[in-house]
C-alpha cells in the first residue's frame, strides 16, 4: 500500500537517527521553534524516537505546543502537529520543501539502489497511468484472477466443508500479498507447464514460498531501518536480498504471463536510461516491497474488527449481497465464481468507510520535507516561525489528527460508519477549534507525495473482504479475546502489525 517514495519518506526519521548520530546541538534563533534541550539532547531523542514514536512526539507536543524542533541525530527536525496548519508544508513549492534527495540517499544506504534523475517523476507518471483510472479497470482484473486461484481454487472439489484455523494476520498478509505479486509481477506462463491448471498450481506453490521469505525480511526490516542487524540478522537480509533479486531479475521476469504495465514500464524506463540490469533487479525488490507491504496487515485489520464488532459485518455483508444482486451474480454452489469489477467497488460507501476507519486507526506514516531554502512556516493561528535550509519539516498524522478525541470522539474505538453522513454518502466534514479541516485522515500522506497506488490499494484490500465475506463463515476461535496492541517498533513504517496474531476459522459457505 503506497509508492515507493511515500513509504521511504515514512521511514526517513525512523532511519535517520541510527546513520547519523553526529552534531551539535545549536541556539534557537528568534522567530524559530521551540527547541527541546536535555543533558544529551541528541542521543535521549534518537533513543526515546526509536522506542516509541507516537509517545515522544506527544510529549514534545504537550511541553512546546503545535510546533517545535528536535535534534535526531545530526539534523533538526521541526514537526508541526496542528492539523489546521498542515497546508503550509503539504502545498509549498518543492524548491523550498523537497522530499526526494534524502529519499534517494535512502534508498542507496538500505537498498544498494541508485535512482535514476527524476525518479519520482517517473514513478508518478506510470503509477498514474496504470494504477488509476482505466488501468485500475485491468489491474483490479488481475487481481481479481489471482484471488480466486488463491482463495477458492479447491471449490466444488467435494462436499465436505470442514472449518479451516489459523492466524488471522498470517492469513490475510498472505493471500494478500501473493494475489498482489501475482497480479503485478504476472504468472507462470502455460506454455511451459502444458496446461493453464498446472500453471496456477506453480503460482500457488511459488507465491506462497516467496511470501515467507518476505516475512523473515519484514520483520528484519526495523532493525534493518535502525541500523541495530546484529552479524547474524546481517547475514540473513543480504541473503534474503539475493533471493528477491534473482526472483524479480530481468531474465526471469522475461518468460512470465500478465506482466502488469506498471512493472513492465518500470523496467523499459530503467533500460532505456542505460541502467545495469543487476540494478533493475533490485529496482524491482524495490516495487515489491513497496506496493505489497501494507496492504495485507490492513486487511487483517479490518477482518478483526468486522469480526470484533457484528453489526458493522452485517451492514458490510448486507452491502457485498446488494452490489452482486445488482449485477445479476450470486454464490451458490456449482455456480460462476464471481467477478468483482472496478465499478462494483466503486458501490461500495460502507465498505469504504470501514476501510477508511481502519485506516485511521492503524495507518501511522510520517511525512517529512527537507527544507531547501530559509523560510517562514505560517501557523493556521497567525503565528510565523522560520526554519533553516539544511533542516527538516515532518507531520506525523496520527497522533497529530487520526486520534484527536476533538476530532474522533472516542477516537480508538473502531466506527464502521464514522466516514458516512446520515444519507449513506461518504462524510468529510471534521472540525478542529470549530474549523473545518482539509487533512482529516491521512493514510495515503498527503500534496505531492500523496501515494499514487492508493487506488489500487484500495481495491486490493477490499476485493479481499468482499471475497472472504462471500464465499466464507468465518469466526474468531475466541471470540472474547482483545485485540492486539500495535507493533510500536513500526511507527512510521505505514500500515502498522499486531504484536501478535488471533487465531480465527473459516470454513467455505456452500
Amino acid at each position: 500500500m503506497g509508492s515507493l517514495f511515500q513509504i521511504l519518506l515514512a521511514l526517513f526519521i525512523s532511519v535517520i537517527g541510527a546513520l547519523y548520530l553526529l552534531g551539535s546541538f545549536r541556539r534557537r534563533r528568534p522567530g524559530e521553534p521551540p527547541l527541546d534541550k536535555g543533558p544529551i539532547p541528541w542521543l535521549g531523542h534518537v533513543l526515546e524516537f526509536r522506542k516509541d514514536t507516537a509517545k515522544f512526539l506527544q510529549r514534545m507536543k504537550e511541553k512546546h505546543g503545535d510546533i517545535f524542533s528536535v535534534q535526531l541525530g545530526g539534523f533538526y527536525f521541526t514537526f508541526i502537529t496542528d492539523p489546521l496548519s498542515f497546508g503550509s508544508v503539504v502545498k509549498e513549492a518543492r524548491t523550498k520543501l523537497d522530499f526526494t534527495k534524502f529519499a534517494e540517499l535512502l534508498v542507496a544506504r538500505v537498498f544498494g539502489y541508485h535512482s535514476l534523475e527524476n525518479e519520482h517523476k517517473f514513478l508518478q507518471a506510470s503509477s498514474t497511468k496504470h494504477l488509476m483510472g482505466d488501468g485500475l479497470v485491468v489491474m483490479t482484473q488481475a487481481m481479481m484472477c489471482n484471488l480466486q486461484n488463491l482463495m477458492l481454487h479447491s471449490v466444488g472439489s467435494g462436499n465436505d466443508k470442514p472449518w479451516q484455523e489459523t492466524g488471522l494476520f498470517a492469513y490475510s498478509y498472505n493471500i494478500v500479498f501473493r494475489a498482489g505479486y501475482l497480479a503485478l509481477f504476472g504468472n507462470e506462463s502455460h506454455k511451459s507447464t502444458g496446461t493453464l491448471e498446472k500453471a496456477k498450481e506453480i503460482d500457488r506453490e511459488h507465491s506462497n514460498e516467496l511470501f515467507w521469505e518476505f516475512r523473515k525480511y519484514d520483520q528484519l526490516f526495523p532493525n534493518l531501518a535502525y541500523g541495530v542487524l546484529g552479524p547474524s540478522e546481517k547475514m540473513e537480509s543480504e541473503r534474503l536480498k539475493r533471493v528477491f533479486w534473482s526472483t524479480l531479475s530481468v531474465q526471469k521476469m522475461r518468460s512470465r504471463d500478465n506482466i502488469s504495465g506498471w512493472v513492465n514500464e518500470q523496467q523499459q524506463v530503467r533500460a532505456d536510461q542505460g541502467m545495469q540490469e543487476f540494478m533493475q533487479d533490485r529496482y524491482m525488490f524495490l516495487l515489491l516491497w513497496a506496493s505489497q507491504g501494507n496492504t495485507g496487515p490492513a486487511a487483517f485489520w479490518l477482518l478483526l474488527y468486522l469480526m470484533k464488532h457484528p453489526e458493522a459485518m452485517d451492514s458490510i455483508k448486507n452491502e457485498v449481497e446488494r452490489v452482486l444482486r445488482e449485477t445479476g451474480q450470486e454464490v451458490k454452489p456449482g455456480g460462476p465464481l464471481i467477478d468483482l469489477t472496478r465499478d462494483m467497488l466503486l458501490k461500495t460507501p460502507i465498505l469504504d468507510s470501514a476501510v477508511e476507519e481502519t485506516l485511521r486507526l492503524t495507518a501511522a506514516p510520517v511525512l517529512t520535507r527537507a527544507v531547501m531554502q530559509d523560510m517562514t512556516i505560517n501557523m493556521a493561528n497567525g503565528q510565523e516561525y522560520k526554519i533553516r535550509e539544511g533542516d527538516r519539516v515532518a507531520i506525523f498524522p496520527y497522533t497529530a489528527v487520526q486520534v484527536d478525541p476533538e476530532v474522533y470522539p472516542d477516537p480508538f474505538t473502531f466506527k464502521y460508519d464514522r466516514f458516512l453522513t446520515p444519507d449513506g454518502s461518504k462524510k468529510t466534514d471534521f472540525y478542529k477549534g470549530g474549523k473545518k479541516l482539509k487533512y482529516y485522515n491521512m493514510p495515503w500522506g498527503a500534496g505531492t507525495t500523496m501515494c499514487p497506488g492508493r487506488f489500487f490499494a484500495t481495491n486490493e484490500l477490499k476485493q479481499f473482504v468482499f471475497l472472504m465475506l462471500s464465499y466464507f463463515d468465518l469466526e474468531l476461535k475466541n471470540p472474547n479475546e482483545e485485540i492486539p496492541g500495535i507493533d510500536i517498533r513500526r511507527w512510521g513504517f505505514g500500515s502498522m502489525q499486531p504484536t501478535k496474531d488471533i487465531q480465527f476459522r473459516y470454513r467455505l459457505r456452500f
